[in-house]
Formats: C-alpha cells, sequence, structure tokens
C-alpha cells in the first residue's frame, strides 16, 4: 500500500499525543467520501506498530453500515452513506467498549466485495495502546454520532481537492457495476451531498491534514 502525503504530518501529532499518556489512546480520522481516510488510517496504525509501546489496530466505521436488506426496508437504499444509513448507536457502543479496554474486543468491517458489513473480523486484545478509528461522522452533533467525539481523544480531519475525490468516487461506482452516467449521478446527488454535511463538523478536528492535488 503506497503511504499517504499526509502520513507523517499525522505521525508528528499521534505519537508524541499516545506518548504522554498512560493507557489507550483512541484516535479519529475523519473527512468526506474519497479523502482517503482508510488508506491514512491503515499506513497510520502500521506506522504506530514500528513504535515501541505505540502497538495499534486501524477500525473503521463502515463496518456499522445498515445491510442492504435493512436499506432497503427503510427506502434509504439511494442514500447509502448518509448518517442515518448506519447504525450509530452500535458503534457508540463499540467505542465505549474499546475505551473501557476489555480483554478481546471484535470489531466489523465492511467489504467492498460483498457491498456489505461483516461482523467479527478485527480483533482488538486490551494490550493495543492506539485506536485509530476511522469515518465520515466522527463529528457529527445530533442524534447517537452527538456521543461519539467524546470517546475520541485526538481527531484528525484529512481533506481533499473536490476534483480528485470525486474521481475517486466515480471510479467506485463504476467498479460496482453501474454506468458513466449513473456513476457521476450517484456522486453528485449522494456523495457530495454527504460530503457536504461532513464539511461543516471540520472544525471540530483537532488538526486539519490537506491532500495535494
Amino acid at each position: 500500500m503506497r503511504q499517504p502525503d499526509v502520513l507523517q504530518p499525522a505521525l508528528d501529532v499521534v505519537v508524541p499525543f499516545a506518548r504522554g499518556r498512560t493507557g489507550r489512546t483512541v484516535v479519529g480520522i475523519c473527512g468526506p467520501p474519497a479523502a482517503g481516510k482508510s488508506t491514512l488510517s491503515a499506513a497510520l496504525s502500521d506506522a504506530l506498530n514500528l513504535h515501541d509501546g505505540l502497538s495499534s489496530v486501524a477500525v473503521p466505521m463502515d463496518g456499522f453500515h445498515l445491510s442492504n436488506t435493512e436499506l432497503e426496508r427503510l427506502g434509504l437504499s439511494e442514500r447509502k452513506g448518509a448518517p442515518e444509513t448506519f447504525d450509530a448507536a452500535g458503534f457508540v457502543h463499540l467505542l465505549r467498549r474499546l475505551r473501557a479496554g476489555e480483554d478481546l474486543v471484535y470489531a466489523p468491517a465492511y467489504s467492498r466485495v460483498l457491498h456489505e458489513s461483516i461482523g467479527g473480523v478485527i480483533p482488538i486484545s486490551s494490550d493495543v495502546r492506539v485506536i485509530v478509528v476511522e469515518g465520515n461522522y466522527l463529528l457529527l452533533e445530533h442524534g447517537p454520532w452527538a456521543s461519539v467525539r467524546g470517546l475520541i481523544d485526538l481527531v484528525l480531519y484529512l481533506d481533499a481537492p473536490d476534483e480528485v475525490r470525486q474521481e475517486s468516487l466515480v471510479r467506485r461506482q463504476l467498479a460496482k457495476g453501474l454506468d458513466l452516467p449513473e456513476a457521476r449521478d450517484w456522486v453528485y446527488r449522494s456523495d457530495e451531498r454527504n460530503a457536504e454535511v461532513i464539511a461543516a463538523t471540520r472544525d471540530r478536528a483537532d488538526l486539519i491534514l490537506s491532500r495535494p492535488v
């Protein structure tokens, strides 16, 4: 995996922050769709594991997508990825368990092959020092999401140029089988609508990182 250009600035903040604390640190990576959150969180977690005493695991918020069957039942299939299409309360519950340092916690992940969440695939033992949580809605202030910010010690907001994100989002939809007009429609009707919601939370982050063009 190619390391993102923002990895070193993230490490420069996270390493001294975590080392200056006792016990577990929860770091959040927030930002709009296709900003590169998953890539950064995985790279950051891998890099932290190379530092003495800073064992790390990356945990994606996307593991809490509601199933496609449930989205269809709720009439939300065309808004998949919006705040209301996640089990936000379940995500908050996981964060509380992680902060409590339970002996072993299993987190879910999202499969971009199945386009569904898969439970119990990320094991997190109690000796892990840094949990890197990534997702779009870590800084929202309404509903169950409002509890998330208080459960994360340090939040990094990752931004990227709109054109870079949008091209990536179109490719993502093409890979799912949509044709080009359908892919563009989804991106500008759904993904970018979500991006506006996320951008409004930007000022609640502790640090803003920007990917170059």
